[in-house]
């Protein structure tokens, strides 16, 4: 690899229940899917690709590395900015959405709510704060 990456095209998401998955980002993002077969499901997000990806399917795209069960715990989440995080989370859970937090300050000057797909994943919407007045 010759200089420095620009970007992330694609992210690929391990799930157990692919139809479930589905279904909660058509519902949750109001995203078509971007290409489908047996064992996965695409999603795009402006300019990167998420992809619902089937446990078996996993197990054999990153073999002999190891799936991590739902239940094990997150290393990571995803951000979304939005222009009002209050706003966005009325509309999540008007469709069904559960919130894990928030919304909420954060001391570094944004306010956020995260809330997980079926697959265990984390999502955040973020939106900056104003400046502080001094």
């Amino acid at each position: 690899m010759t200089g420095s990456p620009k970007n992330i095209e694609a992210i690929t998401l391990f799930v157990e229940d692919l139809e479930r998955s589905k279904l909660f980002y058509q519902a949750v993002f109001r995203l078509s899917v971007f290409f489908e077969d047996e064992n996965s499901a695409v999603f795009r997000f402006e300019n990167t690709l998420i992809n619902l990806l089937k446990i078996p399917a996993a197990r054999d795209l990153i073999a002999p590395g190891v799936v991590a069960s739902a239940g094990a715990g997150s290393r990571f989440q995803f951000t979304i900015p939005v222009d009002d995080v209050d706003a966005a989370c009325v509309e999540l859970v008007t469709r069904g959405v559960e919130l894990l937090n928030g919304p909420m300050d954060r001391p570094w000057g944004i306010r956020t709510a995260s809330f997980s797909d079926p697959g265990g994943h984390i999502w955040e919407i973020a939106q900056p704060l104003p400046p502080a007045q001094g």
